[in-house]
Formats: C-alpha cells, structure tokens, sequence
C-alpha cells in the first residue's frame, strides 16, 4: 500500500506541472512575437558615426553628441581635422576612413563640409554625408569666396594671424573689430558667455591657405546627404546653406541656432543623424 502511494506522487506532480510548463511556454513564445520585440533580424549593420569639426574647433565641440549617440550603442569617432586645406585634410581623413570596417556614417560641421565632401568621394562604406550648419561645395568652389560672397561675419577684419615656417595660421579675435563684431556676436552666438570664452582660448587656426584651395569632385553627387541649417547661423549664413542642400538635394532640416548647433542644440542636431543612420540601414 505505502509503495503504491509512493509510485502514484510523481504521477500526480506530473499532471500538476505539465499545464503550467505549457502556459509558461505559451507566455515565452508571444514574448518573443513581433508584438513585444524589435524586428532585428531584419536591420542592416549599425554604422561607425565618425564627426569631423571645422576651424577653430576640435573634436571636444561633439562632446554631447557623441553621448547622445554612444548612449544608444553606436560606435563614434572624431578625428582631428587638420585644418590645412581642402587637399591636405580630406587625404588625411580619407586615410582614416580606410582603417574603419563596414558601413559609415560621416558627419561634419562647418569647414568640415569641404573636407568630407572631398574625402568620402569613391569610398562605398561611407553610406550617409551630415551637414551640421556646414559647407557643402560643388567642385572648383572655394572657401574664401562662399564666405565673401555670402555675407559671412568672418573676414579678414575677424583674424589674428600668426606667420610661420610654411604659412599663417588664423586666430579669431576674441573683441570686435568692425566690421567684425567679435568672436561671441559671430562665431559662438548662442552659446553662454563663459563657454564662449573657453572655446576662444582653446581654438585651433585654421590655414590661411585653405580660404583659396578650391575644392574637388563631390562626394555628394553619389552618395545620399542630411543638411541642418541653424537659422541664425552668422558664419555660413542660411541662404547659402539652403543654396547649397538644395543643389546636393540632401534632406534638410532646420533649427533656430547659431553657428555652433553641436553645442548648443546636441539633441537636434543628434536627431539628424539618426536619420542619416535609419535610412542606410
């Protein structure tokens, strides 16, 4: 009698647990339907976001952007551009490009538009061009000549240069000097007074050689291109911006900002490049 006992428990607990394990299987397998998770197998390969400033700036100028993007897992990069010239800086950047494996998206600010225009050109990783309140020329075009004719705050009344062996570096001058209206009114319009005055100190020149370096063949000719126009842009101002998103019929998007929007508005310009990034995927 007691054997019997023994023998019917396991039989019992057997009858007990099986629908409770199917529930629990009926449970893990709408889990993992395509109403409670992404659709992954479906989704390209997550590009490597590589920044690239423009003059008087370096790479620190990304800093809440590159968070923003790290943040959701991408891995991003930010070189330094070399600030030498069209030439010498997209062969450098084009360089490094070569060192990054699959797909890529490549992103810049201001006179950092000429040097990846330049340097993406004939590369097939790179899948998406960012222009973040940035030059985007067409070739033969030169720089000291879209900024004279546009209006641009920056001329030569904006620098402090300093001669050396090979050329003349150009510092923006932290006061006005009309019809310059200072380094705040101009470049960092936007940005907090205090934080403007350390972006002054810590600038990188820009050569004067690249103001009359025209630019070559267009990366964005083949390949798809984001614009964002900050409406209150003083440096490259909007009209030729829009001139020149238009002409590369790069999808565009505005925000009212000054020059620097990397610093002052991470979030939009962060949105932009997602995109950029959903769309090569």
């Amino acid at each position: 009698m007691s054997y019997a006992k023994e023998t019917e428990r396991p039989r019992w607990r057997a009858l007990l647990i099986a629908p409770i394990l199917a529930l629990v299987a009926f449970v893990l397998l709408g889990a993992g339907g395509t109403s409670g998770a992404k659709p992954q197998a479906h989704q390209g390969e997550a590009p490597t976001i590589v920044l690239v400033h423009g003059d008087w700036a370096d790479g620190s100028s990304w800093t809440s952007v590159i968070e923003r993007l790290q943040d959701r897992g991408f891995t991003v990069v930010a070189p330094p551009n070399l600030l030498r010239g069209p030439a010498a800086d997209a062969a450098y950047l084009a360089s490094y490009l070569q060192t990054i494996s699959g797909p890529i998206v490549l992103v810049a600010h201001s006179y950092g538009g000429f040097v990846i225009t330049n340097a993406a050109t004939g590369n097939t990783n790179v899948k998406a061009l960012v222009y973040i309140d940035a030059f985007m020329p067409d070739e033969g075009e030169i720089l000291g000549e879209l900024a004279a004719d546009s209006g641009s705050c920056i001329d030569q009344s904006a620098f402090n240069a300093v001669p050396f062996d090979g050329g003349v570096d150009l510092y923006l001058r932290w006061e006005a000097n009309p019809p310059y209206p200072g380094f705040v009114e101009c470049f960092a319009n936007g940005v907090k007074e205090d934080t403007a005055a350390v972006l002054a100190a810590a600038q990188r020149p820009a050569a004067a050689a690249q103001f009359d370096e025209p630019s070559g063949p267009p990366a964005w000719e083949t390949i798809p291109s984001w614009s964002l126009i900050g409406t209150l842009d003083n440096v490259i101002p909007p009209a030729l911006q829009e001139e020149m998103s238009s002409r590369a019929d790069a999808t565009i998007s505005r925000v009212r900002a000054g020059h620097l929007t990397p610093i002052t508005r991470p979030g939009v310009v962060t949105k932009v490049i997602l995109s950029a990034v959903d769309a090569t995927r």
